[in-house]
């Protein structure tokens, strides 16, 4: 029977060489020699796809993983500094991580590791022009200060484009859960770039990478489209800011005069994409007939869901989630909200009776006579009320923020 190796070294020690990645890890984009060294940097949310479920990185003291990126072409600058590094003969052979290998197996080829060559690089990239089709323009401002951005539409053909969003698609190994990265060479998707454009004292004009979003146009039978948004990404610097609301608001303008697409869907949103999503559709359709204070009341009728996709190009079940926030928002006598409240847990109950049939089937099959497996009616009332509740909350920030905006 074989012996384990006695292990010489400290426990304790070896924790020294272990540091969270997403606080290693520094982002940024440059947009000058200058900001190699002063500009902010921001950082991941998450680490697990390079560096494993702990999210850590082993084998150095405070290390710095620094990660720049040229802010219009996304050159990409790596270098990894540390106060010391393991010792593996002082540790029975322990190896520190190779750093430099796992990004390398997410970023693409062609990055510096030399400061000087990558910002030698950057004066090559000052007249930088985006790639594709201007389809929007806007404006932000904070504190006085106004930005202007632009949206530009590409379909992966442009010159140089597939190497840029190589580089682009990386930003989503730190901030996608299970992001994949797609196949450009695909016709079939569909990219739509923010830029912010920056004009300099002499007359001069840049453009800098904000956010992107990628979709792809399905098959809809017998002979139309059924586009689906499936990445999107504001860089952090720039989040909470509406440019997302101005992407998705871009595409559904450009969606909306094409009667080959049937309607829009949205592959896994997240709990922030949804509402975005929600913020922009609601906006929208407080406009349509269907949604009006007189129609709304009648309930989630065929006329919503046709005037919705044939409008917006809004499928079902996302007109009946905009259905029940404007709703909300008129129901404004304790008669019209009751009829509200019993209506939206009609619909969260819909989940309840069909786990029934499913279950009564399964006992029905394999224990004949058996105990009931189904939950209470207690349980159930409780669960509906929380859901209901937390629909309410949000429904209620999405019309808050809709009222803000016009």
């Amino acid at each position: 029977m074989p012996v384990m190796a006695e292990v010489n070294f400290n426990k304790n020690a070896i924790e020294e060489y272990k540091c969270d990645a997403n606080l290693a890890i520094q982002l940024k984009l440059v947009k000058s020699a200058e900001d190699v060294e002063d500009g902010p940097c921001f950082y991941p949310e998450m680490s697990h796809q390079v560096f494993g479920s702990s999210e850590t990185i082993f084998g150095y003291k405070d290390p710095e993983v620094k990660m720049y990126y040229s802010a219009s072409k996304l050159t990409t600058y790596i270098n990894i500094n540390y106060k010391e590094v393991i010792t593996p003969q002082d540790f029975d052979g322990v190896q520190p991580d190779d750093v430099l290998q796992a990004l390398s197996k997410f970023v693409p080829p062609g990055f510096y590791t030399n400061k000087d060559a990558f910002i030698a690089s950057l004066e090559k990239e000052k007249y930088f022009t985006p790639f594709g089709e201007k389809l929007h323009s806007y404006t932000h401002t904070t504190d006085n200060i106004t930005r202007h951005f632009e949206i530009y539409k590409n379909t992966g053909n442009a010159p140089g484009f597939k190497a840029f969003h190589e580089r682009l698609q990386t930003f989503l190994i730190w901030y996608v859960d299970a992001a994949s990265f797609i196949d450009i060479d695909d016709e079939r998707w569909m990219f739509y770039i923010i830029y912010e454009k920056v004009k300099s004292p002499c007359g001069s004009t840049f453009y800098h990478i904000v956010g992107y979003q990628t979709v792809y146009r399905y098959y809809a039978y017998p002979f139309m489209e059924r586009p689906r948004i499936s990445q999107v990404l504001v860089l952090p610097p720039f989040q909470k800011q509406g440019h997302g609301a101005e992407l998705l608001q871009t595409f559904y303008t450009e969606c909306w005069s094409n009667s080959d697409i049937l309607d829009i869907t949205v592959e896994d949103p997240s709990e922030d994409y949804q509402r975005v999503r929600d913020f922009v559709d609601t906006r929208n359709c407080m406009e349509l007939e269907s949604f009006s204070p007189e129609n709304i009341q009648s309930g989630f009728t065929k006329e919503i869901v046709q005037e919705a996709r044939e409008k917006f190009k809004i499928n079902k079940n996302q007109s009946r989630r905009i259905y029940e926030i404007i709703r909300l928002k008129f129901s404004t006598t304790p008669d019209l909200l009751r009829n509200y409240r019993l209506d939206v847990k009609r619909r969260l109950h819909q989940p309840f009776q069909t786990t029934a049939k499913e279950s009564s089937k399964l006992k029905a099959l394999t224990s004949p006579g058996g105990g009931d497996s189904q939950i209470s009616k207690k349980q159930k009332h409780e669960i509906l009320e929380k859901l209901y509740n937390e629909c309410v909350v949000s429904y209620r920030h999405i019309l808050e923020k809709v009222a803000a905006s016009i």
